[in-house]
């Protein structure tokens, strides 16, 4: 998959400076790549630098921000297609966000769709990168699903991934790849492991913790959901808004300082089921019926629900915060799209 055409260059703490700034977003169509590409089209710059042009990628081709300054190219294609990701990518990109993935239950289910999207999607973007003029800055969204651990367990900085499910392996295994081609000068990556972002606009889909979103997301529109774990459950959680500073920061920040570890665990929120619950009015309470999924559980009981995080503090990313300014954001950044497109 990764060629040996390109020449060795040891990448630096930043990229390039000057010049033109080319962005890439696989997984431009997401709801993480549409609000980031809407917040680069708001700002119009990144690292100080005006950005000169944007390209989304992603399975169908993405819709492009409004009010955009700078030309955006909207691509569809299979992100672990060499050809179609060099085409995205092309050789005066700076930064990359690669967002594109088969979600946890979905890659649980088909072990080959998993393996293809999430771990050869990323050989097929160290292939592009290495065609880049010089080594491109990459923002990875890995998971918390890479970690396993008990409800009760912390996880320091430097914890073992040890993931008890497909998508969380491929991750962790895509996570790698970068971090070597890094260490190469190859690319300047970034790996971060996003807790489970809510609440998520739209409709629910086949990820394992798709519930989280859903038990606030549903009764917020008045339809009913179903609960597959306890009340006492615990998750680590960020939402959209603080996603979007996470990943913007981590295309900015000075990756000097992380030397060959280039994993982060971001400072999420640790909440329980209950606690989200407590967030809904009686009435959207009712509205969650506890429907216990052994599948589900299976999946996301793994996933440790508390880290440390004292490096990505240190390296600058911003706090997440409480539920109720996620509930707040929900309503006024996605409800009435999400009735909208839901026909509600």
């Amino acid at each position: 998959m990764v060629s040996n055409h390109a020449p060795m260059v040891r990448a630096t703490g930043m990229s390039r400076e000057g010049g033109d700034m080319h962005i890439t977003i696989l997984g431009g169509g997401g709801f993480l790549g549409r609000k980031l590409a809407a917040r680069l089209a708001r700002d119009g710059s990144l690292r100080g630098q005006a950005v000169t042009g944007l390209t989304l990628f992603d399975i169908t081709t993405p819709q492009p921000p409004t009010g955009a300054a700078f030309p955006v190219r909207c691509l569809a294609g299979d992100v672990a297609d060499a050809a179609a990701v060099a085409q995205a990518v092309p050789a005066d990109t700076q930064v990359v966000f690669q967002l594109a993935a088969v979600v946890s239950a979905a890659a649980e289910a088909d072990f080959d769709l998993g393996v293809r999207v999430n771990l050869l999607g990323s050989l097929a973007l160290i292939d592009a990168a290495r065609r880049c003029a010089v080594p491109p800055r990459i923002v990875f969204t890995s998971s918390v699903a890479s970690f396993s651990g008990s409800q009760q367990a912390e996880m320091p900085d430097d914890a073992r991934q040890m993931p008890l499910n497909s998508y969380g392996a491929e991750k962790a295994a895509a996570e790698l790849m970068l971090q070597d081609a890094s260490r190469r000068g190859m690319l300047d990556a970034v790996n971060i492991r996003l807790p489970t972002v809510i609440i998520r606009p739209g409709r629910p889909n086949k990820a394992a913790s798709s519930f989280v979103s859903a038990i606030l997301r549903e009764p917020l529109l008045g339809l009913e959901t179903p609960l597959p774990v306890g009340e006492d459950f615990a998750l680590w959680v960020s939402s959209p808004r603080v996603v979007v500073e996470w990943l913007l920061h981590a295309a900015a920040m000075d990756t000097a300082p992380l030397g060959t570890d280039r994993g982060i665990n971001p400072p999420g929120l640790t909440v329980t089921v209950r606690e989200m619950l407590a967030a809904l009015s009686p009435a959207e309470r009712a509205l969650v019926k506890q429907e216990p999924d052994a599948t589900v559980a299976g999946i996301v009981g793994g996933w440790p629900a508390r880290f440390a995080s004292a490096r990505a503090r240190r390296l600058g990313f911003q706090e997440q915060v409480g539920l109720p300014d996620i509930v707040a954001a929900f309503r006024e950044d996605d409800l009435a799209a999400t009735r909208a497109e839901r026909g509600l």
